[in-house]
């Protein structure tokens, strides 16, 4: 079982490998997916996002949560329940080690700019 494990690791790093070694390109076969596009991880979408719905759901590329809607800090294994917020917004939220690996640590989308002019 541990070599099993060790193979399919050393195939998936092969081929991250291969991909990020491409020249880049608009649309790619493996990177700089379009929302929609089926993934493994977050860093092939465009997006920055690999999303799925549940634990047996194919993954997909899917935009950044937008202000006021759930999202995730971070994840441990490059594909999300819920995306992370668009550049400039914060995720807040009750985050935890245990959530980080079950990924279940969710928050919502907000601007830490309008908090700070609304106090």
């Amino acid at each position: 079982m541990e070599n099993a494990m060790r193979r399919l690791l050393l195939i998936l790093l092969c081929g991250l490998a291969w991909a990020l070694a491409a020249p880049p390109q608009d649309k790619g076969l493996v990177i700089n997916l379009d929302n929609g596009e089926l993934c493994f991880i977050s860093m092939q979408c465009k997006s920055s996002c690999c999303h799925r719905s549940s634990g047996v759901s194919l993954s997909r590329c899917a935009p950044q949560a937008a202000e006021n809607q759930e999202c995730s800090k971070k994840t441990l294994y490059g594909t999300y329940y819920r995306c992370t917020c668009e550049s400039g917004l914060s995720c807040e939220g009750d985050f935890s080690i245990g959530g980080s690996i079950t990924n279940t640590n969710f928050g919502i989308c907000k601007d830490p700019r309008g908090e700070a002019s609304t106090a």
